[in-house]
């Protein structure tokens, strides 16, 4: 039987120029070696989605694919500062959206996720879908109408977003039983307050098809140990 496939997700959030990237993926590159069934996204910022890409291109890293933080809820056209999901397709293969920090700073809605996946779908791209309690249900639910296996969804719970109180691997597993009770087809990450220290107890939940990291993804050496420290767990 073929392994399900693994992700790790570094969100570089609003941090880093190109030449903070650039020097990000040099010491990654030091010692990152690939596993069969595992995949890092990257998401840059908008600003470096590009040269991010041709730099991985000559490192010749594999198993390695880019991600935007954001899309547009519109198609191309007359929606000024917006930056539409095709216009996305030549430089990346995923999308996050629906982060609880757009909710909580723009003011995002449940409908704006929901069309933010529709656009990006369209686009044949992938979206990586946040979700948090104790709105699960509404935003698994504003999705039913998704026809497709191309999405990833990240639960990640408030308190370890905010606080940066990771949660138990109990309760995790627990909202990942509840999340593929709704949508089975759909691989589910965690991210929430994860680092070197405590990855591993997350590594084997069940449900649970590999890790999202925020702050944790910023330093490239941290980023290696909670990346090797699902290649282990995977062996």
């Amino acid at each position: 039987m073929t392994a399900k496939k693994r992700y790790v997700i570094a969100n570089w959030k609003s941090h880093k120029r190109f030449d903070d990237a650039k020097k990000w993926l040099d010491q990654f590159a030091e010692t990152y070696t690939p596993v069969d069934g595992i995949e890092v996204i990257i998401a840059p910022t908008f600003l470096c989605l590009e040269p991010v890409g041709e730099y991985l291109e000559s490192l010749g890293l594999q198993s390695i694919s880019l991600a935007a933080q954001d899309v547009s809820p519109f198609p191309i056209g007359s929606y000024t500062g917006a930056i539409a999901a095709d216009l996305l397709k030549s430089m990346v293969d995923y999308v996050i959206v629906g982060h609880s920090e757009r909710k909580r700073y723009f003011h995002e809605t449940t409908h704006d996720v929901s069309n933010k996946v529709l656009e990006t779908v369209d686009a044949g791209l992938t979206p990586i879908v946040c979700v948090d309690k104790p709105y699960a249900m509404s935003q698994l639910t504003s999705l039913k109408d998704i026809d497709t296996d191309s999405v990833i969804i990240a639960y990640g719970p408030i308190d370890a977003l905010n606080f940066r109180i990771a949660q138990t691997p109990e309760k995790v597993e627990e909202a990942a039983t509840f999340i593929s009770e709704v949508h089975p087809r759909w691989p589910i990450v965690y991210g929430g307050a994860l680092h070197p220290d405590n990855v591993l107890e997350y590594c084997g939940i069940k449900g649970i098809s590999g890790l999202f990291a925020g702050s944790a993804s910023l330093d490239a050496k941290t980023f290696v140990k909670i990346f090797q420290a699902l290649a282990n767990h995977s062996a």
